[in-house]
Formats: structure tokens, sequence, C-alpha cells
């Protein structure tokens, strides 16, 4: 019998075993709100059995072992051969299996599909975020492999598959593939058009050999990378695969894998390239910028959703808890400073939300043709950039914050709150940290006016629906007006586009309660520089109970 000292009272019952889908009401409309009526019912339903997966037990777990147990570099077998691979705990592989299955790589050319599945990689993220890497760059390198016709009529289908097998081999064998990407190196970073990696063509069309070096190659056991290289003709995109058509390993050496803050269930490797690695042109030499940013800006809208994931899986645990939990006479919940606290951290995460879906949504639009998709691209070209840098900035401070209203239960990796908190930084620093990103954003405003045109419809459309809301957009207005030293205003015009964008969206699409807040708090100045600032006579209850998981 334990010792009556140790009975446990006063502590939450854990939030598993519930849908992750059905329980985000932010979530759930914007799937209705940016769907065709005839695909719902369809999507609703594949949607229901992956959220019911991403919250039962068995997944979780395999979260927490991809994570407890990360993977491994193996560069010989046994008798002494090169083989450059990485070791994955078994429960990665059911993880991918799992979002290659529910289609999270399959989302061009079909109805509604970047809705759809940005919606599922929201809903699987908040399981585990480290294996949205592979996941998310199969799905964005379909763009880049469009450039080369000959290649996409292999590739794009093995990328699209629902398939997922481990085992490398010629693609031509396999059910399915999965694309990593390798752009940056150690002298330049993000700094692209200083890479050093050279391409010499080989006497058969397209065909090159690469020497070099790249210093992050991503998810290192993907079946093939698109790599940027120095061609004869300038900075040229390469597809490299890792087996080649005979059976052969491809010559590409993995120096060491990066021991990264966080996601740790994910490998990220240095790899060489010797001068016999074989790779195949991706459109025009010259032209690899070009050629990859179709990759890059896909990638980009996943760390928008990616945060978003985080997000909201940390306020799904910091109400959780907070609403069993009882302190000072009564649940924390019903307490009003922690009440708006938890108000605050719902109202960030609906904004990232519904900012994130909103982009999937302008995907399908731009995918789909006519002249609406040109100014839905238009629109993609400066809130990407803006999206990213604002809602990957802002992960961090809210998860710590959500953290915190578990108090020392949430320091505990136990509770799976240092997870969450060691991969918020991820997003903000990949496809290009916050001055990438801004820089982006005035790049799009000098060089392409109908982006700014799109943006300007898209805010415009709930002009006079909130004082607060106008007075931002006229204000945003003034500051675009004036493009002196505008580099160095960079980071703040970024802050008040997206800031603007999630007012509008709210506005048009979230409860009137929502909306309020979120004017009041972001736009009219009425909030401070932490969460659980909001004014006291906002409706706090209403946020924190639309947050709460009913499980």
């Amino acid at each position: 019998m334990a010792p009556r000292s140790h009975t446990v009272t006063n502590q939450p019952p854990p939030l598993v075993g519930y849908d992750v889908f059905t329980t985000d009401p932010v979530l759930t409309e914007a799937v209705e709100r940016h769907l065709a009526p005839d695909l719902r019912a369809e999507v609703r339903e594949d949607l229901v059995v992956l959220g019911r997966a991403a919250g039962s037990a068995q997944v979780r777990e395999w979260g927490e072992l991809a994570n407890a147990n990360p993977p491994r570099l193996r560069t010989h077998d046994r008798y002494g051969r090169r083989i450059d691979e990485v070791a994955f705990d078994p429960a990665w592989h059911r993880l991918l299996g799992k979002s290659v299955g529910a289609g999270l790589t399959d989302a061009w050319g079909r109805p509604g599909g970047h809705v759809r599945r940005a919606a599922g990689f929201l809903v699987v993220s908040q399981a585990e975020a480290g294996h949205g890497c592979p996941v998310s760059m199969t799905h964005a390198s379909v763009p880049a492999l469009r450039a080369e016709p000959e290649l996409a009529e292999v590739w794009v289908p093995a990328a699209t598959s629902h398939v997922y097998e481990r085992e490398l081999r010629p693609v031509a064998e396999k059910p399915g593939a999965l694309l990593g990407m390798a752009m940056t190196e150690k002298q330049g970073g993000s700094d692209v058009r200083a890479n050093t990696t050279e391409a010499r063509p080989l006497a058969a069309d397209g065909e090159y050999v690469l020497t070099g070096h790249k210093w992050f190659c991503s998810a290192p056991m993907s079946d093939a990378f698109l790599v940027l290289a120095q061609a004869p003709a300038g900075l040229t995109c390469f597809l490299v695969p890792r087996v080649l058509a005979d059976g052969s390993r491809n010559a590409f050496a993995l120096q060491r894998l990066k021991d990264k803050l966080g996601n740790r269930s994910n490998a990220s490797a240095e790899v060489e390239f010797d001068g016999t690695t074989w790779a195949r042109r991706v459109g025009e030499e010259g032209r690899g910028l070009a050629t990859i940013m179709g990759m890059v800006a896909a990638t980009r809208v996943d760390c928008v959703l990616g945060s978003a994931a985080l997000m909201r899986q940390a306020v799904a645990q910091a109400v959780h808890h907070c609403t069993y939990r009882e302190a000072f006479g009564g649940p924390l919940a019903d307490k009003p400073l922690m009440r708006n606290v938890l108000a605050d951290l719902a109202l960030e995460s609906e904004a990232a939300t519904v900012l994130g879906m909103r982009l999937a949504a302008a995907y399908d639009a731009a995918d789909a043709g006519g002249d609406h998709a040109e100014r839905e691209r238009a629109l993609l070209r400066i809130t990407v950039p803006a999206a990213k840098y604002w809602v990957a900035k802002r992960c961090t401070p809210m998860v710590a914050e959500a953290l915190e209203c578990l108090g020392g239960n949430g320091y505990v990796e136990e509770s799976g709150m240092p997870r969450l908190l060691r991969e918020s930084p991820l997003n903000s620093v990949w496809e290009g940290s916050g001055n990438v990103q801004a820089l982006d954003v005035v790049r799009a405003l000098r060089t392409e006016p109908a982006a700014l045109d799109a943006f300007l419809r898209e805010v415009g459309a709930a002009r006079g629906a909130d004082h607060r809301l106008d007075r931002a957009i006229r204000g945003l207005l003034v500051e675009l007006a004036d493009l002196d030293g505008i580099e160095a205003r960079a980071r703040r015009l970024a802050e008040r586009l997206a800031l603007v964008l999630q007012g509008s969206l709210l506005v048009r699409w979230a409860p009137p309660e929502v909306a309020d807040a979120f004017c009041a708090a972001r736009l009219g100045g009425d909030g401070g520089g932490v969460f659980g600032t909001l004014p006291h006579t906002l409706d706090l209850r209403a946020l924190v109970e639309r947050a709460r998981v009913e499980v």
C-alpha cells in the first residue's frame, strides 16, 4: 500500500485520445470556408481519421520515441563499404507512413488539394513536428520538377504517391519517393549566390557531375535532392538522386549529422560531392534560383502551418491544464489573470491558423488557373514572406508562455511542452531567417506592383467593419508611401503587413469576440508587450472556451 502522502490529487488528466481536427473549431471552420461544397464531406472524413490518429496515445508515443531516439549516422557497413545512411527509430517510419498515406505530399492539381493538405499537415504536426520536414519538401518539390518535363514525368507521381517506402532503390522501382533539398553552404548560408559547388557538364544533354559541399542537407535519407550549383552559365538547379537508374549508389557522402536545438527526430546533414556525383539539370542553366523558388515558397507556407500547429498544441495543453488544475480556491482557468493569459494565447493561435489556411486557399486558386489565379499568385508573393516572418517569430514567446501556464509541470520533459519549445524557433530559421523574409517583402513591393495591389484588395474586403482595422490600413499606406530607408524598416513593415492581414481575415470570418480582441490588442494599441495583457472588458471567457479541447 502506498503511503497516504503519495495520493495524487489536483492533477489534470493527460490530453490524449481525442480528435485533433474536430476539436479545433478554427481549423474546421477554415476547411469549410475554403473548400467547394462538393468536396467538404470527403475531406472532413479524411481529416477526422487523421485527427483521431494524431491525438491517439499510439501516435503520441511514436512522436516521443522518435525524439528520444534521434537518428544515427552510418557511414560504412560491417564490411567497410561506404553506405552513407541514417538509421531512424521505427517510430519515425511509422509517422512518415501515416502522413504520406494521408496524402500530405499530394496537393498540386488536386481539387482543394492545398487546403486539405494544409489542414492535415497542421493536424499531424501537433503529434510530432520533425517528420514534417521530408513531408514538406517532397510536397514543395513539385513546382521545381515541373520545370523539366522529362524529370516531372518520373518524379512527380512518385513524390505525390500515398505510399511510403523507406528502402533506397531506383525511383522506377518504388511506389513512392521522398525528396529533400540542399542549398546552403558553409561560406554563404542564405547568400546562395556565394555557393561554390561546381557542376561540370557531361556529354549527355542535361547531365552533370558535382564537386563541392552542402552545409545543410535536410532529410538525407530522401530518394533525391534539389541542389544548387555553379554551372558554366551560373547558378543552376539540379536533381541529385541517392540511387542511380542501374541500382548503384550515387556519390553522396554524409560527413556528419547536425546536433540541433530541437527537431531532434529529423536528420540534417553535411554532404560532400566528390566530382563523380551524378546530377540532372532542372530548368535552364543560370536560372537556378528562379527554378527552386517555387519549392522555397511552398516550404515557407509550411513554416507558417508548422508554427500554427505548435501554437495550437501549446494553447490546447495550457487551457486543458488550467481547466482541471485548482489553485487559490478554484480552477486556474476561472482566475481573471490566468483567463487573460489563456485568451491572449488562443487569440494568437487563431490568427496564425486563419492566415496559414488562407495561404493554402490562395495556392489552390493559383493552381486552378484563370484571371483570379493571377491575383492570388500576386497575393502569395507578398503575403508568404510576411506571414512566415511574423507567425514564426510569434511562435517561441507564445509557446514559452503556454509552458509557464503549467508551472513546474510544464518544465518537465514528460509534459511534452519542452519539446514544443525547442521546436518553436525552427520555422523562423528554416527557408530564410527573419531578415531574409523581411527583405523579400521589400523586394516584392519594389518589383511587383501587382503584389501590393492584390494585398490591398484582400485587406480592403474588411474595410468599414472595424475602425481600428481601418486606421491600421491607413497607417500602413502612409508607411508604404515613404520608401526612404525601407531596408532598415523592413521588419517593421513585414510585421504590419502580417497584422493587418490577420486583422482583416478575423474581422471577416472569426466570431465577433475574437475579431474585437485582435483589433483592440494587435491593431488598436490596447495590449502590452507580453501575453496576458488584453483589455479586461473583452469577452475573454469566450476566447478560452473556443480554444478548449473536449476530451
